[in-house]
């Protein structure tokens, strides 16, 4: 069996960059010699014989052929029994007497298979012509089967090895077909840990033992090389070798186990596309999670297709998207064999963004939004209702995808979606380097054949050609989608998602009133995904969307985009006095797709579009119509918490030495020095200044308060409010259950349980009065000390924050609109008296906008959750500041624990962490009510909070695209008082101008300016005010 052989490692440039290196063209794999192979043909003969199916004049000749003549391999005869091989003797011989009664040998259909009941091997035996990938018949879908059972869902303690070839010979005398031969066996890996060498696993420890026993010296050596690169790579590794003396080409590919699926059969299909057969293939698997596939290409006799010798740069090329996007429905489709794999993946995007922005909602839709009236709570439900309903009907992704696949002239309209793939390739394509020049890519010959068209022209030859105004506006979104990307790893020579930075000018205003800064979008092909942010300098969540089943998950899909703006636009709105402005990303996995792998994919793709690429055949230079250096900063949210310290650490490995550490916030304290909220109070602390801001205003003594709250002292606001208060609590409602007593709760117990984190149903009972109770969810027919019966206890609990009077209510948990205009009137009493006096949201979305309203027009005071609770993001502020701010060995040295213990600077900034939080926190309740009290009244607090957001926002926009910042006595007069001092006194505020990216300073100087100034003079401090406070920021 020939293999890889390093023999001369002779290389020579080509076109793609990438070293070619040669080998000889000797074995690599060996078969041992199956001694017992004459013996066990004897005895095959005579089962055969005995059957009677054969006639017993021809049962020699047809074993002598099977066994001599087919080319099958020694692997076979050694792995199967004499009755397996007697049966599929007897399937051949059927096969050709069928064959034989259509008077035609080229419907002889070879189709054997052997399954082990146990699982631990496969064989398959199929007809199958070199060179093209069958449509019909077993063979069409033997790999994708083998792909699915024994490839795709893959671990070190549960996968396969995979040995295939084709047969030498042809099936009889006068049928010329060849049949390909695949051998399945599970692995069986060494118990003993894996051997490191120079930081790498050796491959003699990690392989299975029937892998050891063929493999050649030289192959090992390879693999090895292959192995190592994708331990410390995260997208796939690809080595071309010519096999000396021959056109044969032999392509490795290496990756992560699990890192893609149906990888192996749509490698079929794209050397096929370049008119390439295999004579051999190999999928070999390593218990340090590697998966090394190999294949033996050969060019067809008598092809007009591009020689070998160019075309397998091309396969390797657009391997690196199939790996993205094995699964794609545009590629080689039975009826049509004209896509590329480029073609194919840039129809497969097209469509993705077809999908959530087709569905525009028409004119019909804004004359409504003109007469309707949003501030009215029904007018939104309805304006709402009719939006979805619009998104669920104008186009789905099955008929956007009818559109591209079925269209009555598929030849003309499959050159249009050629012409739009040129328009973008136009744009994209990366610049020729000497080499390329020297010999070009076939992608890039492509290219060249095509006429490209000025966007004029290609719009109207599309609308000249499409027939109906709903594939024109199907057309139109690739249009658009061409036309707004500005930079993409489309051209990557590996990847692992296909990313897309986009300008979000395309955006219809009437839908997306704020426009956002920047958008990026992610393809996969286990999830989709999308970040937004609103300012240059930004900060937000990475949110994974789960779906429950494919109804939830088709739901998502259409609202992914609008739930990643809605999401990030409130982020703006909490970021206002802090540098970063308001992001978010989602992402959405497809149903049993591995929300971990989603979001390193995810990751990873975003990160080909920071990071500039600087090494030929793996990360090269792309086309950036942006041209300027863009750093996001991502933070936890649901699914993603356990992430964080992972992405940090992978933008480390990719290059980003500057930025890695301030890349991701809510990273682990101990061992990459995040500033855990949770630990320190960071979200709590900004609360209790709104609650203690009101006792004072209004002279209560806190003692004396009686309070409700949500969410229990086993989660982060809660047990941090347990703590930091000291008042009556008669309430406390979480997910175990609902604690009450009208006396008020043992505030021991509650403070034991606090610092346990455990959830109210760890209560001591005999710590409540003769009134108080205790229901947990999973109770049910409980008797209350009113005499009222609890039927379910669950059904209790979501509705208990509805029923409980108090002077005080904190929601520190609970779902989203968990009150909203359906139940809020529940929180007034028969005589219009509220439940509540005073309302201090912590919980983010607890209350809609419009139950807030609703509660304050019946006098309660209510500060709402983006004021109340932004001390988190304020701790994740400068959590990103400590990041930028500090070297490696800095961050090292001062912000990750040694011993467990944090360092005395680490201590230190915390504590000035804090005081940020309790002064922005303070500042920012006293404008509230210094502007409440002015307006006496009449104005909402929950109004003027987002207006105060709004103002800030506006304002911060203005002065970093002034030129105040350029005047250096303000500048350092500003940042001294931004950054916190432990950071100054230990680097130097020269140091930290000189390190912190200029972007970010402008944002860090204007937004403390803005915030200090309308903290001070409120929402409608004049210029004359302005003028004044600017005159003082040089002091």
């Amino acid at each position: 069996m020939g293999h890889l052989n390093s023999g001369s490692a002779a290389s020579s440039r080509t076109n793609s960059d990438v070293s070619l290196q040669r080998v000889k063209n000797l074995p690599g794999y060996t078969t041992p010699v199956f001694k017992g192979k004459e013996e066990q043909r004897a005895k095959v003969q005579v089962e055969v014989a005995n059957k009677g199916f054969i006639p017993r004049e021809l049962v020699a000749n047809e074993v002598n052929w099977f066994y001599s003549h087919l080319g099958i391999d020694d692997t076979y005869f050694q792995n199967e029994s004499v009755s397996v091989i007697s049966d599929h003797i007897l399937a051949l011989f059927g096969a050709k007497v069928l064959a034989f009664t259509k008077h035609d040998p080229t419907k002889l259909v070879i189709d054997l298979e052997q399954i082990d009941e146990k699982g631990s091997s496969a064989t398959f035996i199929y007809t199958s012509p070199p060179g093209r990938t069958l449509v019909e018949g077993p063979g069409a879908t033997c790999e994708a089967r083998i792909d699915s059972l024994y490839l795709d869902k893959v671990s070190p303690e549960n996968c396969y090895r995979l040995e295939t070839f084709r047969s030498t010979g042809s099936i009889s005398a006068t049928a010329s077909q060849q049949l390909r031969c695949y051998f399945v066996t599970k692995c069986n890996f060494p118990t003993t840990p894996a051997k490191i060498v120079d930081g790498h696993a050796e491959i003699r420890s990690v392989s299975d033992p029937i892998f050891l026993e063929k493999a050649s010296d030289n192959t090992l050596e390879i693999y090895q090389k292959i192995m190592n690169q994708v331990e410390s790579r995260h997208g796939p590794v690809m080595e071309v070798f010519e096999v000396e003396g021959t056109r044969e080409r032999r392509l490795v590919i290496g990756y992560k186990m699990g890192g893609t699926s149906r990888f192996f059969s749509a490698l079929s299909n794209l050397y096929h596309f370049y008119s390439l057969f295999s004579a051999r293939k190999y999928v070999e698997q390593f218990s340090n999670g590697v998966t090394i596939i190999s294949l033996y290409l050969n060019p067809m006799p008598n092809s007009n297709a591009a020689p070998i010798e160019h075309s397998i740069f091309q396969v390797m090329k657009e391997a690196s998207l199939l790996y993205c996007l094995p699964d794609n429905p545009f590629f080689l489709d039975p009826g049509n064999t004209n896509h590329a794999v480029q073609e194919a993946t840039y129809a497969y995007c097209g469509w993705v963004f077809a999908q959530h922005f087709c569905n525009r909602l028409g004119p019909a839709y804004h004359h409504l939004k003109d007469v309707l009236d949003e501030n009215i709570a029904t007018h939104a439900e309805v304006l709402n209702d009719i939006k979805r309903r619009f998104r669920e009907e104008t186009f789905t992704r099955e008929s956007i995808a009818q559109v591209i696949h079925a269209h009555p002239d598929l030849v003309s309209f499959l050159q249009l979606i050629q012409l739009l793939y040129v328009n973008f390739a136009m744009t994209h394509y990366p610049t020729a380097d000497e080499a390329s020049q020297l010999m070009p890519t076939l992608s890039y010959q492509r290219l060249q054949t095509t006429q490209p068209m000025s966007d004029a022209e290609l719009y109207d030859k599309i609308r000249r050609t499409v027939l109906n105004k709903q594939d024109l506006q199907v057309l139109e979104a690739f249009m658009v989608f061409n036309k707004h990307v500005l930079k993409t790893n489309f051209y990557q020579p590996t990847k692992v998602a296909l990313s897309f930075r986009l300008a979000p000018d395309f955006l219809p205003e009437v839908e997306y009133p704020k426009k956002p800064f920047g958008m990026f979008f992610v393809i996969g092909n286990e999830f989709r995904g999308f970040h937004i942010r609103f300012r240059d300098v930004a900060r937000g969540g990475i949110r994974i969307v789960m779906s429950r089943n494919k109804e939830n998950y088709s739901i998502n899909q259409r609202m992914l985009f609008d739930e990643n703006y809605g999401l990030a636009s409130t982020q703006s709105l909490k970021n206002k006095d802090i540098p970063e402005g308001g992001a978010k990303g989602t992402i959405l996995p497809s149903l049993g797709a591995s929300p971990r792998l989603c979001f390193e994919k995810y990751v990873d793709a975003v990160i080909d579009l920071l990071i500039p690429g600087q090494t030929p055949g793996i990360k090269e230079r792309l086309v950036d119509l942006y041209n300027k250096p863009e750093i996001l900063f991502f933070g936890p949210d649901e699914g993603t918490a356990d992430m964080m310290d992972w992405a940090a650490l992978h933008a480390r490995e990719r290059g980003a030495e500057t930025w890695w550490k301030s890349f991701t916030t809510g990273k682990s304290a101990e061992h990459l020095g995040g500033v855990p909220h949770d630990t320190y109070g960071m979200t709590s602390l900004s609360i209790r200044q709104y609650v203690l801001g009101i006792y004072k205003q209004l002279g209560l003594r806190e003692k004396d308060i009686t309070k409700v709250q949500t969410g229990g002292p086993d989660g982060d606001l809660g047990s941090n409010e347990i703590l930091l208060s000291s008042d009556k609590t008669v309430a406390i409602i979480d997910g175990s259950g609902v604690l009450a007593d009208p006396n008020g709760l043992n505030r021991e117990e509650l403070v034991r349980l606090a610092k346990l984190r455990k959830p109210v149903g760890f209560f001591d009972r005999s710590k409540l009065s003769k009134d108080g109770y205790l229901v947990q969810v999973e109770e049910q027919d409980v008797k209350l000390p009113s005499g009222e019966v609890v039927l379910d206890g669950t059904d209790f609990r979501n509705g208990a924050h509805l029923r409980f009077k108090a002077d005080m209510f904190v929601p520190c948990g609970g779902r989203p609109e968990a009150v909203n205009i359906s139940n809020v009137a529940a929180l007034v009493d028969s005589e219009g008296k509220p439940h509540f006096k005073y309302i201090v949201e912590g919980a983010n979305l607890f209350f809609t906008q419009q139950a807030r309203l609703y509660l304050e027009k019946r006098k309660v005071c209510l500060f709402k959750d983006s004021s109340a609770n932004k001390g988190g993001v304020t701790s994740s502020s400068l959590e990103v500041l400590a990041g930028l701010a500090l070297t490696t060995d800095e961050y090292v040295e001062l912000m990750i624990f040694k011993d467990g213990k944090p360092s005395p600077f680490y201590q230190s900034y915390v504590k000035d962490v804090q005081a940020k939080i309790v002064e922005n926190a303070a500042a920012e309740f006293h404008c509230i009510w210094k502007e409440h009290g002015r307006l006496g009244g009449a104005k909402p607090r929950t109004q003027i909070s987002d207006e105060l957001s709004s103002t800030l926002n506006n304002l911060q926009a203005e002065l970093e695209s002034s030129d105040l910042y350029d005047d250096e006595p303000s500048r350092r007069g500003v940042l001294r008082r931004a950054i916190p001092k432990t950071l100054v006194d230990q680097i130097g505020l020269d140091e930290l101008s000189s390190r912190l990216p200029e972007p970010y300073q402008r944002a860090l100087f204007s937004s403390w300016v803005a915030s200090h100034f309308i903290y001070k003079y409120g929402v409608n401090g004049s210029s004359v005010d302005f003028f004044h406070f600017a005159r003082d920021l040089a002091l």
